[in-house]
């Protein structure tokens, strides 16, 4: 007898296959069976009328960390399908860490990933001091989903060098040490490691983030470890691509670390850039045949990022709002008049090739009545209006309403022909959903719900089994996740059961569920029903069930 039966379901196993009518059994958390034999004695029957049955999603890039010492579900994940995630990503984490770069842990977090530091201080409890204490500690209290966890190697430079990691490189011993740190770490479960190079990258009191400083020989020895153990994936965010064309140094540190490791790297990120929806092939094309070894991760529709200017969070990466960020209310208004400030912002996005910015940037609430007429209307129009400029009219506008003005404009991925191309080619990996992270004006944890919305339903880009492809047994393939990614019998059955017809993510909205009364943006789904961690139902149509069937993965399992 089976402890669970799905039947009459359109099973979408992973592979990119057609789908077919029939039924899942599910025994000991393990998929027992699949075909379309009906009727099947099971200690319960769940009559799919239909619906579509995948393998539960991946996530790749979630940024959950810190989040997971107050948060046992994970959330807005699983509202999405979401069974499994992959955190540690953009070489910040919390582990390793000896008490006293704790404090500087936390910082990196704030200025590169934008948690708030009081969250953080409220919700982190220490446990841990090594990687893999920490990956013991986080699934101490049960977990409502999967866990893959990646070595961050700025905590590991902190780890070794103290705050010298901010300032040079490492010595031979000390990148032994390093070495030897990771290959505890991989041997304790961890899933490979993680690092940057982007120069917006900054870390505690601004200083470049200490993983920017590594040289050479210390990616080596990084990679080193992996190709000792012989697994591991490496993920890293360069200082070009995104919207520019990818720098030879950057094809060459991909080169370097799938050489020396023996192993697959990621690599953030591909966006689309407007009005050239063939602009990165110009990126694959220079990367020839490494493109197969080192795969960039693309997301399935545009950013969008909300918030107000008395809490800029979602400039911390900008080198000329740095010296805002710590400023009280009345400070901020006085810095952002100066003249020198506006420039140096503007010179910035123009770096970043930001400039379309003010087209998508619109007002959706306003505190004082007499501004309400600037609702709905993007920065481009008001400053036409008022014969400013758009940066001018946006600083000033934020000014005049004692900065309660809430911005929502769409960053990146502004193209729908060039973000289609993106997700339909084989050589790229969709996730960048950055869970935990960016919590308080960026919530694209609904990147896997907006692809079968966007791509499969709406414009028919993609086939429902391509999609859920590229959603599950993809990203299992890239990090090595054990026994998942696909339906097939002796896998573990993380399963989600949705709504072709309607799944979809829902507009993101802000609560306060953080340690001290903190503010974040969620978002959850329609055309959810189900889903399953090992067999054990975690959800029903959004509804926790109150089971916790989830653990931390090992990478050696």
């Amino acid at each position: 007898m089976y402890d669970l039966v799905i039947q009459n379901a359109r099973i979408c196993d992973g592979t990119g296959q057609p789908s077919f009518m029939g039924t899942l059994g599910v025994q000991d958390g393990l998929i027992t069976y699949t075909g379309q034999e009906s009727g099947l004695a099971a200690q319960r029957t769940i009559d799919a009328e239909g619906l579509a049955l995948a393998p539960g999603f991946i996530d790749p890039h979630t940024h959950y960390d810190a989040q997971i010492a107050w948060d046992q579900m994970l959330t807005s994940s699983p509202w999405h399908g979401v069974t499994t995630v992959v955190m540690g990503n953009c070489g910040v984490g919390v582990a390793p860490v000896k008490a006293e770069m704790r404090d500087i842990l936390m910082q990196d977090l704030v200025n590169v990933e934008a948690i708030p530091y009081e969250v953080m201080k409220a919700g982190i409890d220490w446990q841990w001091e090594s990687y893999g204490e920490y990956l013991d500690a986080i699934g101490q209290g049960g977990l409502g989903l999967n866990v893959a966890g990646l070595v961050a190697f700025t905590p590991l430079r902190h780890y070794v060098m103290g705050e010298e990691s901010f300032e040079r490189q490492a010595t031979e011993a000390e990148i032994g040490t390093m070495r030897g740190l990771l290959r505890e770490a991989m041997d304790a479960g961890a899933f490979g490691f993680t690092t940057t190079v982007s120069q917006t990258h900054v870390g505690y009191e601004g200083r470049p983030l200490a993983c920017r400083n590594a040289s050479q020989d210390e990616l080596s020895g990084l990679c080193h470890a992996l190709r000792d153990v012989g697994r591991g994936t490496i993920e890293i965010v360069l200082s070009s691509v995104g919207m520019n064309l990818i720098a030879d140094e950057d094809v060459e540190l991909l080169r370097l670390l799938t050489g020396e490791s023996g192993r697959p790297v990621t690599w953030l990120a591909l966006f689309a850039r407007p009005g050239e929806p063939d602009f990165y092939e110009q990126n694959i094309a220079k990367l020839g045949d490494l493109i197969h070894r080192a795969v960039p991760q693309v997301t399935p529709r545009p950013i969008v990022s909300r918030g107000d200017l008395q809490t800029p969070s979602m400039y911390g990466t900008f080198q000329s709002w740095q010296p805002v960020l710590k400023l009280s209310a009345a400070e901020k208004m006085a810095y952002y008049r100066k003249p020198d400030f506006r420039q140096a912002f503007v010179e910035e996005l123009h770096r970043r090739r930001r400039d379309h910015m003010w087209e998508h940037m619109r007002v959706l609430e306003v505190g004082k009545p007499e501004l309400q007429a600037h609702v709905g209307r993007t920065m481009v129009e008001i400053a036409k209006d008022e014969g400013k400029q758009p940066v001018d009219a946006y600083l000033d506008l934020a000014i005049a309403d004692n900065l309660q003005t809430q911005f929502q404009s769409a960053i990146l991925n502004t193209d729908p022909e060039g973000v289609k191309r993106l997700v339909q080619d084989d050589r790229t990996m969709i996730g960048l959903s950055d869970g935990g992270a960016h919590v308080d004006f960026i919530c694209d944890v609904g990147y896997a719900t907006a692809l079968l919305d966007i791509w499969v339903r709406q414009r028919q880009a993609l086939t429902l089994e391509k999609a859920v492809h590229k959603l599950t047994a993809v990203p299992a393939a890239m990090f090595g996740i054990p026994n998942r990614g696909t339906l097939a019998e002796g896998k573990v059955a993380d399963l989600v059961l949705f709504d072709p017809d309607t799944v979809a993510p829902q507009t993101p909205e802000y609560v306060r569920d953080f340690p001290c009364n903190g503010r974040r943006l969620i978002s959850k789904a329609q055309g959810i029903e189900a889903t399953f961690v090992a067999g054990t139902q975690v959800y029903e149509r959004g509804s926790h069930t109150g089971e916790l069937p989830g653990r931390v993965l090992r990478s050696y399992e």
